[in-house]
């Protein structure tokens, strides 16, 4: 094994850290006693707040690697609390959470830099097997606000993205349509994984998206073409 697939498997086992931002006392609770135990081992929950205003310092100061927004906070709210975090930390993954089935509201979470949408219901196990697809660098969201992703129309110019981006580019790009996580990236391509943390916040600038759903979204409407990895599909769709 190289010292590289040595690194990376190394950190495939690593530890953690979540950060739980909601004001349900009881399901912040469940979550927080939940996670540790059906992950192994793998998630800690380091922090909680039912304080919008306080999630990006919660996610600093407990160097947190994934954080859990309800959408639906006292002012200023999950959606400001999503775009306050990941400027604080562009790195950490977020997952917003509603009680509500509002397309829109999911749609602004995702553009304001969260990784993934899930339903929040009365029953915080059954949130545990999408939650842990994110820690694995999945993009995930219910299926249905997937196609509707997939069938906005196409705005003019789209057509063209392709044909802008260089060979590599559009490589990384289908294995992001494919859902690939960082570390499945980062072996294909035979970098490390900052390297390619680095090469696909490059690319989402590019494409003019803010998340790898957005991006997967985007591939399916202008129909990129099929390459070595397989056929081209939306990153991370959720079925329940």
């Amino acid at each position: 094994m190289s010292e590289i697939d040595g690194a990376l498997a190394a950190e495939r086992g690593a530890p953690v850290d979540v950060v739980v931002v909601d004001d349900h006392p009881l399901f912040t609770r469940g979550l927080s006693l939940l996670l540790p135990g059906l992950s192994g081992g793998r998630v800690r929950v380091v922090g909680t707040t039912d304080d919008a205003s306080a999630a990006a310092a919660l996610v600093r100061r407990h160097h947190a690697d994934v954080a859990i927004v309800d959408l639906h906070m006292p002012p200023p709210g999950g959606t400001r609390a999503i775009a306050a975090i990941r400027r604080a930390d562009p790195m950490v993954r977020v997952v917003a959470l509603s009680g509500l089935a509002e397309a829109d509201a999911a749609i602004e979470a995702l553009r304001a830099g969260a990784a993934g949408f899930l339903p929040k219901t009365a029953d915080p196990e059954s949130l545990v097997r999408p939650l842990l697809a994110v820690l694995d660098g999945w993009s995930v969201v219910p299926e249905a606000l997937l196609r509707q992703l997939l069938e906005e129309a196409t705005p003019a110019g789209e057509q063209t993205i392709a044909d802008q981006l260089t060979a590599d580019e559009r490589r990384l790009w289908r294995l992001i349509a494919e859902g690939a996580s960082t570390v499945d990236i980062a072996t294909t391509l035979h970098v490390s994984e900052r390297t390619t943390k680095r090469l696909v916040a490059h690319l989402l600038r590019r494409l003019d998206v803010t998340t790898r759903v957005e991006a997967a979204a985007l591939a399916g409407r202008v129909g990129l073409e099929k390459g070595s990895t397989g056929h081209t599909r939306a990153a991370g769709g959720w079925a329940g």
